[in-house]
């Protein structure tokens, strides 16, 4: 890694071409990248319970002594990850179950609420976390994205030896244990966020309209033992039809209403990919949206904003671009097109975005590796920077590294799409749903 980095500080000019990547072709820079991201859930996981920590400070300062806190999303995406390695030989099968066998008993044993597991939790004891004073109890969201990864696994495993069957079989009942419908509170036509045994439903945050959560509900439709009704999905989720108030930006159409009562048009980045880690968006549609052209169109809008660079931020441009929440200059934010523009790209973004834009995702995967190395670490790109205010931070967020090499892995194979689809239950699901899912792929549009 070339210079040095203090979190918080301001540093020198982040173009530092050393040369230490030069050599490579695009295929060895993917595959690079793949091995850098995927070592955040491998080597650098929490050793008790296999899962990822929810941050990994490479200057080893961390908030009240959490480094050994793992995060329920954040590991979801990594058990992907970790699939990611055994196609590419960065481990082997067997290693990978022995990993999924500590991850799955882990979890097993760990505080539940209604099926669902906190946000985050103890790696040593497998107990709650709480994220913040009331939520201490189950996250809905959070679950999703881990049982999203489970599934995959499950699938992955199902056809092998006994032992990978039963981890398969094991992974089932996991599934099978979410009350889905609880999170309904008690019949209500929308899905609740969270519940704590402490403070019952105060939390109050009740999911719909567009953002990260679609997987909850293809996940709470599709259960086996607690699915919640179409009509949840419709009044809750799309909200009697509001989500799909379409606006232009950037000659781009938007296809679904993203912010409610904001001017900006579109939000941050990671709503294209957390629930599309295993849900296909290539030729998956419903009464609502295309969801290959709402997540195509989102890149492409990033990367317009970059290169109109509205605000007359350094750096923006063909070679960075891409806005979504991680760390800043003022902490953890939501970045995205507009107001929200604090002048800070965040490299998952742009990387985990690659089956939509893959020209213009290479174009910054090359810029990283190539002219500004001292932005990428052990665990591949760190988290944030910002050239207009020479900051950047030798820290990675879990939630962040874990879409890269996943998202990477279903622009180059498909895997992580074809594993996941080929479900009979989110096939079930999907199709309460009223979703089309054809099997060509959509076609790229210039």
């Amino acid at each position: 890694m070339a210079g040095c980095v203090h979190s918080g500080k301001k540093e020198g000019k982040q173009e530092v071409d050393t040369g230490k990547y030069a050599d490579l072709t695009d295929n060895q820079l993917l595959d690079t990248v793949q091995y850098q991201t995927f070592q955040y859930f491998w080597d650098g996981a929490e050793p008790n319970s296999g899962m990822a920590r929810e941050r990994i400070h490479m200057d080893n300062v961390y908030p009240q002594n959490d480094k050994n806190v793992v995060t329920l999303g954040g590991s979801g995406f990594g058990v992907m990850a970790i699939l990611v390695g055994v196609e590419h030989g960065f481990i082997t099968r067997e290693e990978a179950f022995t990993r999924y066998r500590k991850i799955v008993d882990f979890l097993a044993k760990a505080d539940r609420f209604h099926g669902a597991w906190p946000h985050w939790l103890h790696g040593e004891t497998g107990e709650v976390k709480p994220f913040s004073k009331k939520d201490d109890g189950g996250d809905l969201v959070e679950t999703a994205f881990m049982i999203q990864g489970l599934l995959t696994v499950a699938e992955y495993f199902k056809d092998g030896n006994a032992a990978e069957q039963q981890l398969a079989s094991d992974i089932q009942t996991l599934w099978k244990e979410v009350d889905w419908n609880w999170y309904t509170k008690g019949g209500e036509n929308v899905l609740y966020w969270h519940w704590s045994p402490n403070y019952d439903w105060d939390m109050n945050f009740p999911v719909g309209g567009y953002n990260e959560c679609l997987i909850m509900y293809v996940l709470a439709a599709s259960s086996p033992t607690h699915p919640i009704t179409p009509r949840v999905y419709d009044k809750g989720w799309a909200r009697d039809g509001a989500i799909a108030h379409d606006t232009v930006y950037y000659g781009l159409h938007t296809v679904l209403n993203h912010y409610e009562h904001n001017n900006d048009p579109v939000g941050p980045l990671f709503w294209a990919h957390y629930s599309y880690l295993g849900l296909n968006p290539h030729g998956l549609s419903d009464k609502y949206a295309d969801y290959w052209k709402l997540n195509r169109n989102h890149a492409l809008i990033n990367y317009r904003y970059a290169l109109d660079n509205p605000k007359g931020y350094k750096g923006y441009g063909k070679e960075q671009w891409g806005l979504t929440s991680s760390y800043s200059m003022k902490g953890y934010a939501g970045h995205h097109p507009g107001e929200a523009d604090l002048g800070v790209i965040s490299p998952t973004a742009a990387l985990s975005s690659f089956p939509y834009t893959p020209k213009e995702s290479m174009q910054f995967l090359k810029y990283l590796y190539f002219k500004a190395d001292s932005l990428v670490g052990k665990y591949g790109p760190y988290d944030a920077y910002s050239v207009s205010n020479h900051w950047y931070t030798p820290r990675y967020l879990a939630i962040d590294q874990g879409p890269i090499p996943v998202m990477i892995e279903n622009y180059r194979t498909g895997l992580l799409w074809k594993l996941f689809m080929q479900n009979e239950d989110v096939q079930n699901g999907l199709k309460r749903l009223g979703f089309t899912v054809t099997s060509e792929s959509a076609k790229a549009e210039d």
